[in-house]
C-alpha cells in the first residue's frame, strides 16, 4: 500500500499484532517479520503501565501471552519489561519484551510504503475517563511528531473515545469504526460519520464478516469496508472478493497474501 490508495483490483493486508500465527503477538519480532513479509500495514493495541509508559499489549492482563501475571495498569514499566512475552509461543522466542510505542514507531519508519493501525485500549469507563483521554492525547501525540498522522488508521471499539478524537484531534486522522454498532458500547453520536473504514463483523456469532448488503450500506456512506480477523483461509478470502472488501486484517500474512496473489487482488 502507498498510504491510501486502495483500489477494487487490489485487496490490501494488515498484519493484527503482527503476525501471530508464527510469533508472538505484538512483540517486535512479530511486527518485524511481518513488515518484511511484505505486509500493507501493521495493527497494534496501546495501553498505559501504572506510570504512564504507553505499550503494546493486547489484553488487559499479562498472563496469557507473558510469563507474569495481573494488569498492565497495575504494573510499572520496569516491571512489564522484566516479564518474558516469548517463551510461551515457543523457546526460539523466549526474551521477547512487550515494546513500547515509540520503539514501534522507530521501526516503522524504516518501511515508508507500511501503514498502521493503532487500537486505543483504554476506554473512558466510569471512573477512568481522564485517564483513557490522557493516554489518546499522548498516543496521537507521539504518532503526530513521528510524522504518521497521514499514514495511520485509529481504531477504538469505545463510541465514546472515538467522539473525542473526532472532535479534539486533527481532522486529518482516519477513524476506524465498527460493524454492527453494538460492538462500540454505549453509541450517542452516529460513529459512522465522517469515518474513513469500518471493520465489518458478522451479525451472529458464526459469521466472519456481514453480508453483501450491510458492506454497501457502510460503502454508501463513503465508509470503506475492511474484512477482520476471521478470515484465515481460501474460503474466507474468497468471501471477502465477494463482499467487497478493501483490506484483509489476519493473523496468518504469509497465507493471506498468497491467496490474494493466486486471485489477482494483490500486487
Amino acid at each position: 500500500m502507498h498510504y491510501w490508495n486502495e483500489s477494487k483490483d487490489n485487496i490490501y493486508v494488515a498484519a493484527h499484532r503482527g503476525w501471530p500465527a508464527v510469533y508472538p503477538e505484538n512483540t517486535m519480532e512479530s511486527y518485524r517479520a511481518a513488515a518484511d513479509l511484505g505486509v500493507d500495514q501493521i495493527e497494534n493495541d496501546i495501553r498505559v503501565t501504572r506510570d504512564g509508559e504507553l505499550v503494546l499489549i493486547h489484553d488487559a492482563a499479562v498472563d496469557r501471552t507473558t510469563d507474569g501475571h495481573g494488569l498492565v495498569e497495575e504494573m510499572t514499566f520496569r516491571e512489564l519489561r522484566a516479564l518474558d512475552a516469548g517463551g510461551w509461543k515457543g523457546e526460539r522466542f523466549r526474551g521477547a519484551k512487550i515494546p513500547t510505542l515509540i520503539e514501534f514507531m522507530e521501526m516503522v519508519q524504516e518501511y515508508p510504503r507500511m501503514t498502521v493501525d493503532f487500537e486505543l485500549k483504554e476506554y473512558p469507563t466510569p471512573g477512568r475517563e481522564k485517564l483513557a483521554y490522557d493516554v489518546c492525547d499522548r498516543a496521537l501525540r507521539i504518532i503526530d511528531e513521528a510524522g504518521f498522522t497521514d499514514r495511520c488508521v485509529i481504531n477504538t471499539f469505545d463510541a465514546k473515545l472515538q467522539a473525542y478524537i473526532k472532535k479534539n484531534h486533527d481532522p486529518r486522522l482516519r477513524r476506524h469504526v465498527y460493524y454492527p454498532l453494538d460492538c462500540m458500547g454505549q453509541v450517542e453520536e452516529d460513529p459512522y460519520e465522517g469515518a474513513y473504514c469500518v471493520c465489518m463483523f458478522g451479525d451472529r456469532d458464526d459469521e466472519i464478516m456481514a453480508d453483501r448488503e450491510s458492506f454497501d450500506m457502510v460503502r454508501a456512506r463513503g465508509v470503506r469496508p475492511w474484512a477482520g480477523a476471521g478470515v484465515k483461509d481460501a474460503a474466507g478470502v474468497d468471501l471477502a472478493i465477494a463482499r467487497g472488501a478493501e483490506l484483509i486484517t489476519c493473523n496468518n500474512p504469509d497465507v493471506i497474501l498468497s491467496l490474494l496473489r493466486e486471485r489477482g487482488k494483490h500486487a
